[in-house]
């Protein structure tokens, strides 16, 4: 069998040039590379690329964004949180109004602990929940956090939580009577300058935080917070449990607190 000229030019070609491109395929691929906004593929499926495989959103809008989480764990843990600090002052204060077995071993250790420690260094840390002390670094940081970001809502309900500190101290320290350690009198419980310094300093770092490029300011109002128990109770100014009382019932306050500066921003 004779071989055509055109069978002889196939056989003698196809090893030295190069495959021709297709123009059916190859003008695909070029179209979707040179049309950066409307990427496809040239076998007709959709990019493997996060924006093009994006579907349409329940109202028909293209590009819909992905789900954001609510973070419905985080809510729930806040509220087991405040639930717990209510439980305990809850528990706390019916053992020192009732003299349970909790306030008999709540004096006992204060009486093994009293004035053990210098007053030199017990009287600084138990003067940090005094007004004079805790009040100007509240009010810098609602200053300073209304000139910064106008905010006035948390500094609002910063002042409050401030307010609510007499409003309710006072009152449980007629109800209680609970006698002090070293001094005569009654009125102990719950502790007022333990509170003082727990909404002045944690609320501060509240209303500080957002503005901050590291998260230092909360870690800080806690060691002056627990300074300050300490404090007081090694100093002889409060039994324990009138400190326990206040962390837990101004733990709630700022829990209320926080969580509405959080509701406020994200609305």
């Amino acid at each position: 069998m004779r071989e055509t000229p055109s069978s002889r030019e196939t056989a003698g070609d196809a090893g030295s040039e190069p495959p021709q491109p297709r123009p059916g395929r190859a003008t695909a691929h070029t179209a979707g590379a040179s049309r950066s906004a409307t990427p496809h593929r040239s076998d007709g499926r959709p990019p493997q690329t996060p924006r093009g495989a994006r579907q349409t959103g329940p109202a028909g809008r293209t590009g819909t964004t992905p789900p954001v989480p609510m973070r419905p764990a985080s809510r729930r843990s806040r509220a087991a949180v405040f639930a717990l600090c209510c439980t305990l002052f809850a528990l706390i204060t019916w053992q020192v109004a009732a003299h349970g077995p909790l306030r008999r071993a709540d004096e006992r250790l204060g009486r093994a602990v009293f004035r053990d420690v210098p007053d030199a260094l017990t009287q600084p840390l138990a003067d940090l929940g005094s007004v004079a002390v805790a009040a100007p670094v509240l009010a810098a940081a609602l200053v300073w956090t209304l000139w910064r970001g106008r905010r006035w809502r948390p500094v609002l309900a910063t002042a409050l939580a401030m307010a609510a500190v007499p409003a309710l101290v006072i009152p449980l320290k007629a109800w209680i009577a609970r006698p002090g350690p070293l001094v005569p009198g009654t009125g102990w419980y719950p502790s007022g300058h333990t509170a003082t310094a727990m909404v002045a300093y944690c609320g501060a770092a509240l209303l500080i935080t957002p503005y901050l490029r590291r998260r230092w300011a909360m870690p800080v109002a806690v060691v002056l917070t627990v300074a300050t128990g300490i404090g007081l109770v090694l100093r002889g100014y409060h039994w324990p449990l009138d400190v326990a009382g206040s962390w837990c019932l101004f733990g709630a306050v700022l829990l209320l607190l926080s969580s509405t500066g959080r509701r406020r921003s994200s609305s």
